[in-house]
């Protein structure tokens, strides 16, 4: 067997009857390695021709889609002293439900009874306003019979002028007709006296005539005082008539006057009364907010201020809360080389922490452990990190996230990209090529080609 005898045992004794006396029979160990590195290079050559998925490597964490489902600070509003705890850290709380009281710390609103003394000011203050919304109306109302009665006595005194003015027509009738009585009897008289004379007329005939003359110049003097009489009176109706409307308007103004300022009493009393009841509404507002109430349903997490008697100031952080039933999201960030190639509904596969998973990511067909994904959001800007934050949530055609994955929870995405033979990746790797640019409609009908 070491060949070290000339002697062969193979000459003398035949081997073809011992099966496992051939098997220890040396062969050709050249043709075996032939036919094994051959076998090796046709494997590789046949594998550089399988599909391979060229993917983009980026590490994010669990968050919620929507930002009002999002971890949650709680502040407070009202700058005071906490004075009783309602819940501890872990705790399931349901929206309205008590957090934590507290109490005022300003003296404005240490009055147990501020609300109700608020009310009585604001009831008393709109009282005051109805009392001159009262007045006014009064006062509107004397303006309107002030009105109407100026009427009615302007009315009069243009009648009662009137009345003057014909009267002194009518005295002047009668005074042009007593100047022409007057001239009569003066040539009767003068006649008659020519005739007592010359003795034609006795002396009673004569008396009697200016008897009548004395008559007819007491009855012309007579006229002419009437007819003062009646101009005097059409004087005292023009001013009369003047004097109405003059007393009208002293009154109408002082009315008016009165009404403007009861008017603005009004209007400042009613405006007292609004700011009083905007008061009353922040004090009661104000109270309201002496519980902090959860904001949605979710559970404690973490308790910022603690103990019983710690003052707070406006805005403070008080508790922090995670809202339960939240659409959970992978918030991932991209390098900006890599953004142009991330569209809105690229499909992504994930690793998350505390998941044990097999990963190919060229072949995430056979990967096992992992979870699908597609992307519904991507920043138009980079952030801090100079990278750009992409929002993934849980693929439906895929198998469903975990039950137990929380927020915050950390995630290694692998965003799927274009198909490519295995050759054409190793050699756009060798080059430090970008991978290849497509775009979802190209992937939609490569997809309906294939079917």
């Amino acid at each position: 067997m070491l060949n070290i005898s000339l002697n062969k045992i193979q000459e003398s004794i035949p081997f073809s009857g011992s099966k496992s006396l051939v098997m220890t029979l040396p062969q050709k160990e050249s043709q075996r390695r032939v036919r094994l590195l051959t076998g090796i290079v046709i494997s590789f050559f046949i594998m550089l021709f399988l599909p391979w998925t060229q993917n983009i490597r980026s590490k994010g964490y669990v968050t919620a889609l929507r930002p009002d489902q999002r971890p949650q600070t709680i502040h407070s509003i009202l700058a005071g002293r906490i004075e009783k705890w309602y819940v501890a850290e872990g705790d399931y709380v349901s929206k309205g439900d008590t957090i934590l009281q507290i109490s005022e710390i300003k003296d404005e609103y240490f009055d147990t009874l501020l609300l109700p003394r608020t009310q009585l000011q604001v009831n008393a203050k709109a009282s005051s306003a109805r009392s001159y919304r009262d007045k006014v109306n009064a006062l509107n109302a004397q303006i309107a019979a002030l009105k109407r009665n100026n009427i009615l006595r302007l009315q009069q005194a243009e009648n009662k002028l009137r009345m003057a003015e014909l009267k002194v027509q009518s005295d002047s009738i009668e005074l042009v007709q007593a100047k022409v009585n007057f001239e009569i009897g003066k040539y009767q008289l003068d006649r008659a006296e020519n005739l007592y004379e010359e003795g034609l007329r006795s002396l009673t005939d004569f008396e009697t005539r200016k008897l009548k003359f004395q008559e007819v110049q007491a009855k012309l003097i007579s006229s002419e005082n009437k007819l003062l009489s009646s101009k005097n009176e059409l004087i005292s109706a023009k001013i009369d008539l003047d004097a109405i409307d003059n007393d009208f308007k002293d009154k109408l103004a002082k009315a008016e006057s009165e009404m403007y300022t009861a008017m603005s009493s009004q209007f400042d009393a009613e405006a007292s009364t609004t700011k009083l009841e905007n008061q009353y509404s922040n004090y009661e507002r104000r109270s309201g907010y002496r519980h902090i109430l959860a904001p949605q349903n979710g559970y404690i997490a973490k308790a910022v201020q603690v103990g019983i008697g710690e003052t707070i100031i406006e805005g403070d952080q008080i508790v922090n809360i995670v809202p339960a039933d939240a659409e959970l999201a992978v918030e991932m960030y991209v390098q900006p080389v890599d953004f142009p190639l991330i569209k809105v509904g690229n499909k992504v596969r994930f690793i998350f922490d505390g998941w044990p998973a097999i990963v190919f990511s060229g072949w995430p067909q056979i990967s096992n452990g992992t979870f699908g994904g597609v992307v519904v959001a991507i920043d138009q800007f980079a952030g801090p990190n100079n990278q750009y934050r992409v929002l993934v949530i849980q693929d439906p055609e895929e198998e469903a996230w975990p039950d137990l994955l929380r927020i915050g929870s950390g995630a290694d995405g692998i965003a799927l990209l274009n198909d490519v033979p295995v050759w054409y990746e190793i050699w756009r790797q060798l080059n430090g090529f970008p991978a290849d640019y497509y775009t979802q409609e190209e992937k939609d009908q490569a997809k309906s080609g294939k079917k």
